[in-house]
C-alpha cells in the first residue's frame, strides 16, 4: 500500500469515527456533549489536514508525470550534457541573482517538434501554480485564458437561444435569432510583492533559491489572487465568483445564517440542468461550512457528505465534488456561504506570465538583493445563472 493510499484509508476511518459520534447523539435525541464536541472537532480537523496532505501528494505526482512527459525525447534541453550549455529556469534565476540579467518572464508554453531556439522550461511556472492551488482553488476550477498583452478582453454572452417552430410543408421558416447581452470585459489587475535576499544567500550555490522564491511567490501571490477571484468587488479588482453568482436559496430566519440539508438540495436544483450535467459542476465553501455539511443527513438518515474512497477523486456532496475555498465566507446572516454550479463558467484572464525583476540598489546599504514578483489577472462570470449561492437570512 502506497503512502497516499494509507492516508486515504486513515481519512476514511476518521470519517466513520465521526459518524459514529453523531449517530449516538442522534439515537439518544440529544446534542453532543462537551467531550464529544471536542472529539468531533479533533476528528474534523484531522479530516481536513489529511485531505490537504493527499491533495499535495497527488499534485507532486502529477507534476512529476507532466515533467517526465514534457522532457521525453528532449532530455538534452533540460539537463547538462558534454559540450553543451544549458539554460533552464534555475540558472535563469541565478543569473538574476548574480546580476547577469535584470529581468525575466516565466511563461507556460508547450514544447513541440517545430520549436526553435531554447524555450524556457515550464517547471518554475508550474511550481508557483501548484502553490497557488494549495491556498485556494480558483485557478484550478475556473476557465483560465492566457493572453500576451493586458488590453481589455471582451467575452460575448447570450441570454436567449434561437427557437425552432413547427413548419408546414411549403411554408416559409420563421426567423429566430439568439439574443446577445453586453460584453463581459476582462482587464488585467496587477498583484505583486517584493522579497529581499541577502547577498550571502545568493552566493551560496547550495541554497535552493529556486524553491525558496517559488514558495514565497506562490503563497504571497496565490493568497491575494484567490481572494480577489472569490470575493473581489469588480471596481478596481476582479468580479469575484461569490459576488458575481446569482441567488439560489435564502436560509431561514433566527438561525444566524446556517443552512439545512433541504437548503443544499434546493440550491443544487436551482441551477439549470444543462449546467448541472457539465464536467466541473460542484460545490465551493470554506472549512467552517464543510464541517457543518458533514453533520447533515437526508430524509433516509444518510449523510449528505461522501468522503473520497479513491485516489484522485474529490469528496462529494449530493453526488457533486466539493472544492474547498478558504475565501468563501462562513455562514452568517446575509452571507453567501455556499456556492454551487458549473465552476468553469467563471473566466480568469491572465496577461503574460509571472514576472520577476531584480534590483541591487533598492536595499544597497543593507547588502540585500530585492526581487519583485508580479502577475496581471482578472476574472468574471459572464453567465451568472451558471453558479448560484446560498445566503443566510437577513434577520
Amino acid at each position: 500500500m502506497s503512502y497516499i493510499d494509507r492516508q486515504v484509508e486513515l481519512r476514511n476511518r476518521a470519517w466513520e469515527e465521526a459518524k459514529a459520534i453523531l449517530d449516538v447523539a442522534e439515537a439518544e435525541k440529544r446534542d453532543l456533549s462537551a467531550e464529544e464536541e471536542v472529539k468531533y472537532a479533533r476528528i474534523n480537523e484531522d479530516l481536513g489536514k489529511r485531505g490537504e496532505v493527499i491533495s499535495s501528494l497527488r499534485a507532486d505526482e502529477e507534476r512529476e508525470f507532466r515533467l517526465s512527459e514534457a522532457t521525453r525525447g528532449i532530455e538534452d534541453q533540460v539537463r547538462p550534457v558534454a559540450g553543451k550549455s544549458v539554460s533552464n529556469d534555475a540558472e535563469t534565476i541565478r543569473s538574476l541573482a548574480r546580476g547577469e540579467i535584470r529581468s525575466a518572464t516565466f511563461e507556460k508554453r508547450d514544447v513541440i517538434t517545430t520549436s526553435t531556439g531554447a524555450p524556457v522550461p515550464t517547471s518554475f511556472y508550474d511550481q508557483i501554480v501548484e502553490h497557488m492551488v494549495l491556498v485556494g482553488p480558483m485557478l484550478q476550477t475556473s476557465t483560465v485564458i492566457n493572453t500576451a498583452g493586458g488590453e481589455a478582453l471582451q467575452i460575448p454572452r447570450t441570454n436567449a437561444y434561437s427557437t425552432a417552430a413547427l413548419t408546414a410543408q411549403s411554408s416559409a421558416f420563421a426567423e429566430s435569432d439568439p439574443t446577445f447581452q453586453a460584453f463581459t470585459t476582462l482587464n488585467a489587475f496587477k498583484y505583486g510583492f517584493l522579497i529581499q535576499v541577502s547577498s550571502e544567500m545568493v552566493a551560496d550555490s547550495g541554497v535552493d533559491l529556486l524553491g525558496f522564491l517559488a514558495r514565497e511567490a506562490g503563497i504571497a501571490i496565490g493568497v491575494a489572487v484567490n481572494t480577489a477571484l472569490t470575493v473581489g468587488t469588480d471596481t478596481t479588482m476582479p468580479n469575484g465568483i461569490a459576488v458575481a453568482s446569482s441567488l439560489g436559496v435564502t436560509g431561514s430566519t433566527a438561525v444566524s445564517g446556517a443552512f439545512t440539508a433541504d437548503n443544499l438540495i434546493d440550491l443544487s436544483y436551482s441551477v439549470n440542468s444543462m449546467y448541472r450535467r457539465q464536467p466541473g459542476t460542484g460545490w465551493m465553501l470554506n472549512n467552517t461550512s464543510l464541517a457543518a455539511v458533514r453533520k447533515l443527513k437526508d430524509t433516509t438518515n444518510q449523510y449528505l457528505f461522501q468522503p473520497s474512497l479513491q485516489m484522485g477523486q474529490p469528496d462529494m456532496l449530493l453526488g457533486f465534488p466539493i472544492f474547498e475555498n478558504p475565501d468563501v465566507v462562513s455562514p452568517a446572516t446575509s452571507a453567501k456561504s455556499v456556492l454551487f454550479g458549473h465552476m468553469p463558467s467563471y473566466y480568469v484572464r491572465q496577461a503574460g506570465g509571472i514576472k520577476f525583476d531584480r534590483s541591487d540598489e533598492f536595499a544597497f546599504a543593507n547588502d540585500l538583493i530585492t526581487f519583485r514578483a508580479s502577475i496581471r489577472i482578472d476574472g468574471d462570470l459572464p453567465q451568472t445563472v451558471a453558479i448560484k449561492h446560498f445566503v443566510g437570512a437577513s434577520s
